[in-house]
């Protein structure tokens, strides 16, 4: 078996009890950074082995893996914050669990972009999500594809990138399309601010930047 469990995106009660339930129940974390992780396994007492499960290292240990799900090891999935195979490992062990038979359990929990887009105010019936942009190949092509889209959509960005990608919003979507930028969600400092692109630019252009960013743009 296979557990996925989310983990908070800043606020750690932001945590289900089945999710603590199984992590203290599993034989085995694979975290995206045991460093981060061991503060919220700490936080709440678990004491279950932590292994190192990443974007460098997951195409050479996928297969380890399956072998110890195939064993009879109950293994639990955590990233950073949110939920895994959302803009962080997990897709390639999904895949594999799903190719060998082995049964996956994913549980509902944390990720940033659903909160986001709820209090952008912007229509969220039907939305697109494409997560962090190309950094330099292929950005443009992305920018132009998402301009003609009738339906909003949500983007992930950096902080220190987060006034490039709205001058390009302006460039390709228009200056007077609306938008919203949610920062530090959940946590003490969380600022959800929304106006046309424009605005945004004159507001996020002044001061510093810091916390994970997400950005929901109208449609077409």
């Amino acid at each position: 078996m296979l557990y996925i469990v989310p983990t908070p995106i800043g606020n750690l009660e932001d945590i289900t009890l089945r999710a603590l339930r199984i992590l203290k129940e599993v034989d085995l974390i694979l975290a995206e950074d045991t460093r981060t992780s061991k503060r919220l396994l700490q936080h709440y007492g678990i004491e279950t082995p932590l292994r190192s499960f990443h974007a460098h290292n997951e195409h050479k240990t996928v297969d380890q893996i399956v072998e110890q799900l195939e064993g009879g090891t109950k293994i639990a999935l955590i990233s950073d914050a949110g939920t895994p195979g959302i803009s962080d490992p997990g897709f390639l062990l999904s895949r594999a669990c799903v190719k060998n038979d082995i049964r996956i359990e994913c549980l509902p929990g944390a990720t940033a972009l659903v909160p986001a887009l709820v209090a952008s105010g912007l229509p969220c019936d039907k939305f697109f999500f494409e997560g962090f942009l190309p950094h330099k190949k292929g950005r443009q092509t992305r920018l132009i594809y998402l301009s003609e889209l009738p339906y909003t959509f949500v983007l992930y960005e950096s902080p220190h990138r987060l006034v490039k990608c709205l001058n390009q919003l302006g460039e390709f979507c228009g200056m007077d399309r609306m938008a919203c930028v949610a920062r530090e969600l959940t946590k003490l400092h969380e600022e959800i601010k929304t106006g046309t692109v424009e605005s945004l630019l004159a507001h996020f252009g002044e001061k510093k930047i810091k916390g994970e960013i997400v950005i929901v743009v109208a449609g077409r």
